[in-house]
């Protein structure tokens, strides 16, 4: 199974937010998008859905950023992908070529218990558990490594 962009994105930007500390500087969605290397635009849409989904908080102005709350830091991982994938099937039997096999076929039912499996394993995990000491150091180091590129 392949994880769509936007999922990916969103997964980025918590694990980068979940690595902040109080004497960080400030996160913003520019910070973020050069530190995943990843569109600004897209990163934002990414942030939008997590600040909906209660994950990360918003604050605008000089002393604003984006701040993970605490159900972000605890959230696991195949309940963010279920919201961020959203109801998607892995294969479209129907629409405007409809598969002619779809009455009589079971490979859709496969791939729909395949999809709960792996959604289940990534239930096992927390967000939190997926950052470490040289997940900061990376971002950091791709960070400005960024920064003198440009």
């Amino acid at each position: 199974m392949q994880l769509s962009r936007f999922t990916d994105l969103g997964l980025r930007a918590l694990m980068r937010l979940a690595v902040s500390a109080e004497a960080d500087a400030r996160v913003t969605t520019r910070l973020i998008s050069r530190q995943v290397n990843a569109s600004e635009h897209h990163v934002a849409k990414a942030v939008t859905r997590l600040v909906e989904l209660g994950l990360v908080e918003s604050h605008r102005g000089r002393g604003g950023g984006l701040f993970i709350t605490e159900a972000g830091r605890t959230v696991s991982v195949g309940w963010l992908v279920r919201r961020l994938e959203g109801d998607r099937e892995v294969v479209r039997c129907e629409g405007e070529h409809p598969c002619p096999l779809a009455g009589a076929c079971r490979l859709r039912r496969a791939l729909a218990d395949a999809q709960e499996a792996f959604h289940r394993e990534l239930d096992r995990y927390t967000l939190a558990e997926l950052v470490t000491s040289s997940t900061v150091d990376l971002l950091h180091l791709f960070a400005d490594s960024r920064r003198a590129a440009t």
